[in-house]
């Protein structure tokens, strides 16, 4: 290490690259001309849409500096492979039920939906759809157990989708929408929605759609479970899921733009009306236009 003089004569140490010990210490690295760190990354060059201080971001840069687009809401929900895997566990406990009796479908429901959160895992696939898929599975087998009845499998379901159905229209009656709040919160798009009625009025329809999906599930289901049809049980069960779930999201989509355009146009009208009360003081005033008016 060699020692060079400093402009008011105090002598401060380097090593032998020229660099500051320091100033490495500080920073992590040292930063040459094109702002890059000793940590492999300048924040000089950070690009706009590239993740924050916490990690968080719409798009996340990949090795060629290209950004990765959030995904969608299909992929969020586990993909294709999600849909036919949340159907697994209750194809396998009919089908073992109707073969080997009720515990050992419990426990080979049970496996299958272990062996699915595994498979993902190992194929690095979105696992939270197969973890939540498995305490489902946990407890409709655990109700099953209890009651001593293959019908107790599909229970929790049932009286869920009573409860969503309850929560979603109490939403709307109180004016809060849960399509509106929900997806406006996880899209951080803030409440602004709820001062326009056009964009309530959407996000209402599109939570009762939501709501009639439950109900749906639950007069249907409740019937089947009471007239003790477990196959017919297990049969509504995935038809009543995720098919009928997307075609309520559908109209969570129509509420969704037609929100962002009306926001857009109200915007774009309290711009117009200022630039219209500005002129018209102006001239009533006798002052000149603003420049670009």
């Amino acid at each position: 290490m060699t020692e060079h003089p400093r402009d008011d004569g105090v002598r401060s140490p380097t090593s032998d690259d020229g660099t500051d010990p320091a100033a490495r210490d500080r920073g992590g690295g040292v930063r040459d001309d094109g702002g890059d760190s000793g940590d492999g990354g300048g924040s000089g060059d950070r690009r706009a849409g590239g993740p924050d201080a916490d990690g968080e971001s719409s798009t996340v840069p990949d090795p060629d500096g290209e950004n990765t687009p959030e995904p969608t809401l299909l992929e969020q929900m586990g993909g294709v492979s999600g849909l036919v895997y949340s159907s697994v566990p209750i194809v396998v406990f009919v089908l073992a039920n109707a073969v080997l009796g009720l515990m050992p479908a419990i426990w080979t429901a049970l496996g299958s939906a272990v062996a699915i959160t595994v498979l993902r895992v190992v194929r690095r696939e979105p696992v939270q759809p197969a973890i939540s898929g498995f305490f489902g599975v946990a407890i409709a087998a655990f109700l099953a157990y209890r009651t001593g009845s293959a019908k107790g499998f599909f229970l929790f379901g049932i009286w869920a989708s009573a409860v969503y159905f309850g929560v979603l229209v109490l939403s709307v009656v109180v004016r809060w929408p849960l399509a509106g709040v929900v997806w406006n919160y996880l899209n951080g798009t803030g409440m602004a929605w709820r001062r326009d009625k056009p964009s309530r009025f959407g996000y209402d329809v599109a939570t009762l759609a939501l709501a009639a999906v439950f109900a749906a599930r639950f007069v249907v289901q409740q019937w089947l479970y009471a007239e003790d049809y477990t196959g017919w049980l297990a049969f509504a069960k995935i038809a009543m899921g995720y098919p009928l779930y997307g075609l309520a999201l559908l109209v969570v989509v129509w509420a969704v733009r037609r929100s962002d355009k009306r926001l857009a146009e109200v915007l774009h009208t309290a711009e117009e009306t200022d630039a219209e009360i500005e002129a018209r003081l102006r001239a009533k005033y006798g002052e000149a236009p603003a420049q670009g008016a």
